[in-house]
């Protein structure tokens, strides 16, 4: 193995000597060795956190949401100026300039991500492919469009491209489950596929990276006017809903309760202290069987149905309350389904509600204000309407009857 320095870059190449990096008459004879693929050298790595799955949503399309992990490695800045996905080699997005950097975040900083990496640093990009029902791929791969701040020729150019991150996409169907609450006007406050808390909620944890919360909704009730809450944002008794039955959305078994976590007083996260764990307040995490379980957090605390480990219940049992405990601002149920029984070390998977009435959307420009303030939300009643299997977008609003 030969490592080699040239300016302003480190290239690590096995057995071979760079002509950037060494006189012509120092390099041995060439030979020629029939490869399946030629090799090309990429100075920005691309690793996927996870295979993209397909959950099909209410916008009549089928969603692929899913992460990419791009890094730089030379030893000065490189840009990215297009990041183009291809389905079966035909391209179905392509994001550049503020449109790509608005779906990253930098790793280890809390800035803005930009779309030129310095040297060695790393981004996530968040991806949300959205094909129809008809055009599902089997392979999805990414071209990137970047310029180093200097080619080495002629291992590499600026500016250029590179093909990397071909990754299979599991097209097997979601998990369907039942309703996790009762009644009408259950607003999607916080889901996919924007660039949510919930996505972006990338846990360093054991080693690796896990994304539990890729599909996870956080469920607010609008009441009959419209709004989230009448009264003072800082009172649990302004929230009708708080309280509200939470339901097994599957026949399953208990696999843990925490239960004995006060309430946060809503307005405001709270201020800090809480341990991992303690994230999810009082939770719930049900087996629902074929390697998925069901999490449910920020309950009420206690345990009023005394729930155990290893008990089964039964789609539509009542398992606990509506709550505000844990990293919570206002009451809501965080529900999502996850590949592990730890709802921290483990991957959210898609899921589709066997049956719901789509009330309508609030609009992204609206839903801020009318979560923070007595107020109504707008509702965009254009796609309202029966829904069967399909997974809820991010300000829909749902009537489970």
């Amino acid at each position: 193995m030969t490592v080699r320095r040239c300016p302003g870059v480190l290239l690590v190449i096995a057995a071979l000597a760079l002509t950037g990096c060494t006189s012509a008459a120092s390099l041995p004879a060439s030979t020629s060795t029939p490869t399946s693929a030629e090799a090309a050298y990429t100075p920005v790595l691309a690793e996927a956190l996870a295979e993209p799955a397909i959950a099909s949503s209410t916008d009549g399309l089928v969603h692929l949401a899913y992460e990419l992990e791009l890094t730089n490695v030379l030893s000065e800045p490189v840009t990215l100026d297009a990041l183009t996905v291809l389905a079966d080699g035909v391209t179905v997005q392509t994001l550049s300039g503020d449109g790509l950097a608005a779906r990253m975040t930098e790793i280890g900083s809390t800035d803005p991500a930009t779309t030129t990496l310095t040297a060695g640093r790393s981004v996530i990009v968040y991806l949300d492919v959205a094909v129809a029902s008809n055009e599902v791929p089997s392979t999805l791969s990414h071209h990137l469009d970047i310029a180093p701040e200097t080619g080495h020729p002629p291992v590499f150019d600026t500016p250029m491209s590179e093909t990397v991150a071909t990754l299979s996409v599991d097209t097997e169907e979601p998990v369907v489950v039942g309703a996790p609450l009762a009644g009408d006007g259950w607003f999607d406050a916080n889901s996919c596929c924007d660039m949510t808390a919930h996505r972006l909620a990338v846990n360093p944890l054991n080693g690796s990276y896990y994304v539990p919360e890729r599909f996870a909704i956080d469920f607010v009730q609008l009441d009959a006017q419209g709004r989230v809450f009448d009264g003072a944002v800082d009172d649990l008794s302004s929230y009708a809903y708080e309280g509200a039955e939470v339901l097994a959305v599957a026949d399953a078994t208990v696999v843990s309760v925490t239960s004995d976590r006060e309430e946060q007083v809503p307005g405001a996260n709270p201020a800090g202290g809480l341990t991992l764990d303690e994230y999810g307040g009082n939770y719930i995490v049900l087996d629902i069987g074929g390697g998925n379980y069901a999490f449910y957090a920020h309950l009420q605390p206690g345990n009023p149905m005394g729930l155990t480990v290893g008990q089964t219940v039964s789609r539509g049992d009542v398992i606990g309350y509506l709550g505000n405990s844990g990293n919570s601002s206002a009451p809501h149920l965080h529900f999502h389904i996850m590949d592990s029984a730890s709802p921290l070390a483990s991957n959210g998977v898609p899921f589709v509600f066997d049956q719901f009435t789509l009330a309508g959307t609030v609009p992204r420009s609206g839903d801020d204000a009318c979560v923070m303030e007595s107020v109504a939300c707008e509702l965009d009643t254009a796609d309202a309407g029966e829904r069967t299997e399909e997974s809820p977008l991010n300000g829909d609003v749902l009537d489970f009857g």
